[in-house]
């Protein structure tokens, strides 16, 4: 996929003077050595750390090797200085780590008390006010060392990404989406650009590619990936053209970034004023690797570029939509799925999840919108079921005070059809009720949501955390009660 952050990542280790270099030089190969197995690769900096003139020669082979995270690892107490100040002149994501000891029979002479030493690095990183990663448990021997880093991966990609964004947004809010409230000093806060642009600059840039000789070529490309279900082709070479005005913008704007995208205004004028939805065009953008939320939900935005990075995947935004009726909870999931109704609901969005992640798609119109517009304006949604997959669904919001707080929760999309339109499918989330209520009622969330395919919890926990979210509501089990929970039921 396009629009999404690589990294090289370099590791180091350090060493207390008063210990055994040779001690963290040898736990750091071992490291390194079982990193490689996993077929995944890793800088190896040959110099040890033991004092401030080592740093300097350490961070500067790191950085002459390219690398932009890195792994500070104490193969000993290691020196509490040296690796607070590698951490702060890396200028990138860090994370520390400890080794182990080795064997009964080496607590003699090749104890390295790292265990000890996470302590005081940690006391060290808060005094010098730098952010570093710290795994749950930050002690291993190599082979868990090793998964600490590959989980540390997608955590500084998250991160690197951030500081390199831009989001881009056409329009204000629609009337009564106050919900998709967008403070922007969070955004500046997280070293992410903003870009705020008027419908009419997004008018006119589309009006300017009437006649792209490449809109031949995207509509053939729309008839293809639509199969049976492009019914309306005549519609397709203005979705190109919109299309082909998204991706200049997103190439033309980049400015000093190197990833953008897009929280756009798609009703009520849009559809009068260009003669169809955008929800496909959105869809097909998601599919590059370039998310478009809609209802310019800046928030919503981010939130789904960094579950696209975390899971190297195509994600989508929906409404935390509406509840299972009772008859096709009965008839189609007690007994065949261990949920209550209230661990199910439905996730729905006119039309913006990308054609891959659908059991099946048609092209059809705004439902919803053609209520109160000519059906003619409302042709460009991309419908069908969502698939049956693992989800986890989360967001990072900014309060109306600028407070960042955020939420995940795994679940599932479960194979019942959902009898409906849109892009739409019924998920279910273990004590979804009590979440919907205690969380994403209690704490005031609007109703977007970024759904990841797959189980990211633990990783978009752990970036939430490293953002300085203290607030990261989860759907808490049974017994394990909400501060606004009732204990007497």
């Amino acid at each position: 996929m396009i629009n999404t952050p690589e990294i090289k990542l370099g590791i180091v280790a350090v060493s207390r003077d008063c210990f055994p270099m040779s001690l963290s030089d040898s736990r750091r190969r071992a490291v390194v050595e079982k990193y490689r197995k996993k077929g995944l690769d890793i800088f190896e900096c040959e110099t040890v750390v033991e004092n401030e003139k080592h740093m300097r020669k350490a961070l500067g082979e790191v950085k002459e090797a390219g690398c932009d995270a890195l792994v500070v690892y104490l193969g000993n107490f290691g020196p509490e200085t040296s690796e607070t100040l590698l951490a702060k002149e890396f200028g990138g994501p860090v994370m520390f780590v400890a080794a182990a000891e080795d064997a009964y029979d080496k607590l003699l002479d090749d104890r390295g008390d790292a265990y000890c030493g996470m302590l005081n690095a940690s006391y060290n990183l808060k005094l010098r006010n730098i952010k570093a990663y710290i795994p749950e448990y930050p002690v291993g021997n190599p082979s868990e060392v090793a998964d600490m880093i590959e989980e540390f991966v997608p955590i500084a990609r998250t991160i690197n990404g951030l500081n390199r964004l831009k989001i881009i947004s056409f329009g204000p809010r629609p009337q009564d989406f106050l919900a998709c409230n967008a403070p922007i000093k969070q955004l500046y806060n997280l070293g992410v650009e903003i870009e705020e642009n008027s419908e009419l600059d997004l008018f006119e840039s589309f009006k300017n590619h009437e006649g792209d000789e490449r809109i031949k070529s995207v509509a053939k490309d729309m008839a293809q990936e639509l199969g049976a279900g492009n019914n309306y082709p005549d519609i397709l070479p203005r979705l190109a053209q919109y299309e082909l005005t998204l991706l200049d913008w997103y190439e033309n704007h980049k400015g000093s970034r190197d990833f953008v995208v897009f929280a756009n205004k798609c009703w009520p004028a849009f559809q009068t004023q260009f003669g169809f939805v955008p929800c496909y065009v959105n869809s097909r953008m998601a599919k590059h690797g370039i998310p478009v939320s809609c209802e310019v939900d800046i928030y919503g935005a981010l939130s789904e570029f960094i579950g696209m990075v975390v899971s190297n995947d195509i994600v989508t935004l929906l409404d935390i939509n509406n509840s299972v009726p009772n008859d096709m909870y009965e008839s189609e999931i007690k007994g065949r799925f261990d949920y209550t109704q209230k661990d199910t609901f439905m996730g729905f969005h006119c039309g913006n999840t990308a054609s891959d992640k659908l059991a099946f798609c048609e092209m059809r119109n705004q439902k919803i919108m053609a209520r109160s517009l000519p059906k003619e304006v409302t042709y460009g949604t991309l419908e069908g079921d969502i698939k049956a997959s693992e989800i986890t669904f989360f967001r990072l919001q900014s309060t109306a005070d600028a407070r960042l707080v955020a939420y995940v929760a795994e679940g599932e999309v479960l194979p019942v059809a959902t009898r409906s339109f849109g892009a739409i499918g019924v998920f279910a989330i273990p004590e979804m009720g009590r979440f919907y209520r205690h969380v994403l009622i209690e704490k005031n969330y609007p109703h977007h949501g970024a759904v990841a395919f797959g189980h990211f919890g633990k990783t978009l926990f752990e970036i939430f955390k490293f953002l300085g979210v203290t607030d990261i509501g989860f759907n808490q089990p049974k017994g394990m009660l909400y501060k606004t929970e009732n204990p007497f039921g």
